[in-house]
């Protein structure tokens, strides 16, 4: 099996999103996967002109020449994509967007398209897994029956800091769990909706959530206080 993972995350692996799916990926790998990794961040992908040339001028050809040139012939061979990205103001992350936007040339009226599932890893800083709504939304409407699960990580930045503390057991069975996801996506093309839970798993009560949602603001304040110095 063949595995394209796409990071939408400007955080790379470090970020919350970042955790998930190397967890995931790793899961993938021990069942077998052939997997390769690129980050947004790191690539050059210009927004779709949406002028069509792709479909009637040349034919599944981008004609803009950016690191898409790189990506495409990774698509056209992967058995599974995944798209990761944390959740932004009106869903996924501006670049992984773009390059949502420019997979046209793949999907050509009336030609054949090679059998492909997706998966979505994504994670978000509100308590409430309605803050995944307009991402899943835009996700199934894209790749509709070929999204084969998604994993959501919701107060992810709770999760993050049980892992440097003495509570870091619950937040490693979150870290386990995204592995089992991969590993099942690898082996049997599909992800156990018991899995899919213990990754969005709650991890204390609310109020312990919105204590450690200060904490983090703090933190982020202090380091921008820092970076201003």
């Amino acid at each position: 099996m063949k595995v394209l993972a796409l990071n939408g995350s400007p955080h790379m692996d470090e970020g919350n999103t970042g955790l998930i799916l190397t967890a995931f990926l790793d899961g993938m790998r021990s069942a077998g996967a052939d997997v390769e990794c690129f980050y947004t961040r790191k690539l050059n992908i210009l927004p779709c002109m949406g002028d069509l040339n792709c479909w009637m001028k040349t034919p599944s050809e981008c004609s803009i020449k950016d690191d898409m040139q790189i990506l495409y012939p990774k698509l056209r061979e992967a058995d599974v994509v995944v798209y990761a990205s944390p959740v932004y103001y009106a869903g996924i992350t501006g670049p992984l967007k773009n390059l949502i936007d420019r997979l046209i040339p793949l999907y050509i009226p009336g030609q054949p398209v090679r059998e492909q599932s997706a998966v979505l890893i994504s994670s978000c800083s509100a308590w409430e897994m309605e803050a995944f709504s307009p991402m899943l939304a835009q996700m199934k409407a894209i790749f509709r029956e070929h999204l084969a699960g998604s994993l959501l990580r919701p107060h992810a930045e709770m999760m993050k800091q049980m892992l440097a503390g003495p509570e870091g057991e619950r937040a490693e069975a979150v870290i386990a769990a995204a592995r089992e996801a991969g590993r099942q996506m690898a082996s049997v093309g599909r992800i156990s909706t018991e899995v899919l839970d213990k990754v969005a798993r709650e991890l204390g009560s609310k109020d312990d959530f919105e204590k450690a949602f200060m904490e983090w603001m703090e933190g982020m304040k202090k380091a921008a206080e820092k970076m201003d110095r």
